[in-house]
């Protein structure tokens, strides 16, 4: 950093000391010679140019001055550094803030104003004037044009930072309450049995005091995976971190299953079409889906009964779950908790994977959560096709 500065600085002296040089030692020279001189030792000053506008607007007013003040003659190329002196102001408008820019436009206006007013003749003031004016305000068009675009692509980026943010804290806040809402229904359930079984029926309450704790040890290992999963977004490679269990999936609805018959809900579960790997977002939703919707039957339906059925198809993998309770709840809404927040997490679930979601009181009775989501293509079946698609063109590439 240090080294930077020094070159940096370094080549605005060394600027300075070149236009003087050139001006003063070379007096009976031409003056386009000076203008071009000035010019070109311009490259100097771009090290200042990016870390201070402003002074090297300075320097180089100071020195295409010092051009029509030093040089001979009253050739018109001896305005040509003021070009330099446009270029590092448009470079000041779009980078500074908004005083910064207005001083260093009325400084630059009436230096060039003075310098036309005395270094030109009465026939091409005119002439000079208009070009000048129209270098200075393209110039400081092109940079208010250039930071109104930057300022726009930042805009863009914290946009995009927050809705990622937001996407984030959503899907954080969907595994939440998918595994905690499920052990918490299943907890109070059982507490619940062993409260009222404690005095007639001990046996029946150690029962459920082991699936509270069974229940309770396995959520609290699912918290601090997912308290771990958040921490590593700064990890130390020397660190020691807890190993992370793995995502859950459809393959976990049989120990689902187990621990919803423990709250005292029997489930259904049916399997059709080829099960396989599926990717891991999909396969998480999927399981989180009939978490909360056994969940849900478990503490709203009102029903010791549900039906799970799984669908593994071509093209899109098919849940539902449907039970024969209640199907509405006391205040008209789903007995799934109209006024929470599973439907919802649901719905956005399917929604991230482009697939469909319906959820809703069935005619018969009971109520109804149906999810479609789609599936890529397997690599087999598309290098396949693709390979069939080249025989096919190449058998009609030889009958004709």
């Amino acid at each position: 950093m240090t080294r930077n500065r020094l070159m940096t600085w370094g080549g605005g002296l060394l600027y300075a000391f070149l236009v003087a040089v050139l001006l003063t030692g070379a007096p009976r020279a031409p003056g386009g010679l000076h203008a071009a001189g000035a010019v070109l030792a311009f490259g100097l000053l771009l090290g200042v140019l990016r870390r201070s506008p402003p002074v090297a607007l300075a320097l180089t007013q100071l020195a295409a001055l010092g051009v029509l003040e030093l040089a001979p003659g009253n050739a018109p190329t001896r305005f040509v550094p003021f070009l330099v002196v446009d270029f590092v102001l448009g470079v000041t408008v779009a980078t500074r803030s908004r005083s910064v820019r207005t001083a260093a436009v009325s400084v630059t206006v009436l230096l060039q104003v003075l310098a036309l007013g005395l270094y030109t003749g009465p026939d091409a003031m005119l002439g000079m004037g208009v070009v000048a004016l129209l270098a200075m305000a393209t110039s400081v068009m092109v940079g208010l044009l250039v930071r109104e675009r930057r300022e726009h692509a930042t805009a863009l980026r914290s946009q995009e930072v927050a809705e990622a943010v937001t996407a984030e804290r959503l899907r954080i806040a969907r595994e939440l309450h998918d595994m905690v809402a499920h052990s918490i229904g299943i907890i109070a359930i059982q507490a619940g049995v062993g409260g009222r079984v404690i005095e007639t029926q001990p046996a029946e309450a150690r029962e459920a005091l082991r699936a509270i704790e069974a229940t309770s040890r396995e959520t609290l290992s699912g918290l601090r995976r997912t308290l771990v999963a958040l921490r590593q977004a700064d990890p130390h490679p020397g660190s020691a971190q807890a190993p992370l269990g793995p995502t859950p999936g459809l393959a976990d609805l049989e120990r689902l299953v187990a621990a919803t018959a423990d709250a005292g809900v029997r489930v259904e579960l049916h399997w059709a079409g080829e099960q396989r790997r599926l990717p891991a977002d999909i396969d998480l939703s999927a399981y989180r889906i009939v978490q909360e919707a056994v969940t849900n039957v478990v503490r709203h339906a009102g029903t010791g009964h549900c039906r799970v059925a799984v669908d593994y198809g071509v093209e899109e993998l098919s849940v539902e779950v449907v039970d024969d309770g209640r199907g509405l709840s006391a205040t008209g809404g789903p007995g799934f908790g109209g006024s929470g927040f599973g439907i919802t997490g649901m719905r956005e679930r399917v929604s991230l994977l482009h697939g469909r979601f319906s959820a809703g009181p069935r005619p018969e009775g009971g109520f109804r959560v149906s999810a479609r989501l789609p599936l890529p293509e397997p690599v087999g079946a598309a290098a396949a096709t693709a390979v069939g698609a080249g025989v096919s063109a190449g058998a009609g590439a030889g009958g004709r």
